[in-house]
């Protein structure tokens, strides 16, 4: 599945493989009991989105129809045939058992004419809810579940839901400013946001953690081996790099905890506790994230909706996404 519409896993047909690992905190990361005793939230959200997408999934094999849809004559036979109009395409079109790219395209893919020219900015979100096939869905699923439920209990459902709606749309917004030719859908973009608050929320709650260089070591470790496959051709790394500055800045605004030596001195008297209950330096991240986020979300949409291509802008950008080699070429955006 190449350019044209044609798609794969990232770019073109999907916004984004999965993270390919993830981070899982340890049960008991903080300095005192009663951050490891903190109230535990029931996860439902992530599990409800994940229902979502595989019911979306289904909506849009159904649509797709390949037996009645599909002129196998041209491209060969539909995949799955015993499946009925639920079978998938031939896999010279889709390698990743799903629907065509006119499929995604007329159900909401985000594509950059669709969104500039027709003004169907609700693209930049029904995006994040396709998925280019079962593998693509199985993959971004299984990451979501290991991510997303670990950060919804411990955060609960509306911070943990805002990050990965903002993130998505962030990835979508950076994705169309330099994926122009293609459309693109996938919920990677979400995910790597709830990678990257993961990171922030490690920093700016840096006082409570006990193993802190392991911590950040695993993570950053983890991001960059991520962040290293989506320049692979046919990856859309925008989306990815989109989502997770979005992501790591949102960690700052919402994911801020009190310093260790206020929890420690919380059943003291008030005139006896000293410390105040956020340090410094997280009222500054804060501060700095929210102006950013602010001046990132305008710049970006603004650019947008006025067509401007961001590769006119980064001569170098493109490399961001794919580094051309002997084996293949970058021809997606």
């Amino acid at each position: 599945m190449g350019g044209n519409g044609g798609g794969d896993l990232e770019s073109n047909k999907s916004r984004g493989g999965p993270p390919a690992a993830y981070y899982t905190p340890p049960s008991s990361p903080y300095h005192h009991s009663d951050y490891s005793s903190d109230k535990q939230w029931t996860s439902w959200l992530i599990p409800m989105i994940v229902v979502a997408n595989v019911a979306m999934f289904i909506v849009i094999m159904i649509v797709n129809d390949c037996p009645n849809n599909h002129n196998s004559t041209l491209e060969g036979d539909c995949v799955a045939k015993f499946l009925g109009r639920l079978s998938f395409q031939p896999l010279k079109e889709n390698p990743l058992f799903g629907p065509s790219s006119s499929t995604l395209e007329k159900l909401g893919a985000l594509e950059w004419s669709k969104v500039v020219d027709d003004h169907q900015a609700w693209r930049l979100v029904s995006c994040i809810f396709l998925h280019a096939g079962v593998v693509h869905l199985l993959a971004n699923m299984l990451s979501l579940v290991f991510i997303g439920i670990r950060l919804e209990q411990q955060f609960g459902f509306v911070r943990v839901g805002i990050l990965y709606m903002l993130a998505g749309i962030g990835g979508s917004i950076l994705s169309s400013l330099f994926i122009t030719n293609n459309i693109s859908v996938g919920a990677s973009g979400a995910l790597f946001g709830l990678l990257g608050a993961m990171l922030s929320e490690l920093l700016t709650n840096w006082t409570i953690y006990a193993n802190k260089a392991a911590a950040l070591f695993t993570l950053v470790i983890i991001i960059l081996v991520n962040l290293a496959v989506g320049m692979l051709p046919h990856v859309d790394n925008f989306a990815h790099i989109g989502g997770f500055l979005t992501g790591f800045l949102l960690g700052f605004v919402l994911l801020m905890r009190p310093q260790f030596s206020w929890q420690e001195r919380h059943n003291l008297p008030v005139n006896a506790r000293g410390k105040s209950k956020y340090t410094i330096y997280q009222y500054v991240f804060w501060l700095l994230s929210v102006i950013l986020l602010v001046v990132g979300f305008t710049v970006g949409l603004v650019m947008l909706f006025k067509g401007e291509n961001g590769n006119k802008h980064c001569s170098w950008c493109h490399y961001l996404s794919c580094v051309p080699t002997s084996r293949w070429r970058c021809d997606d955006q």
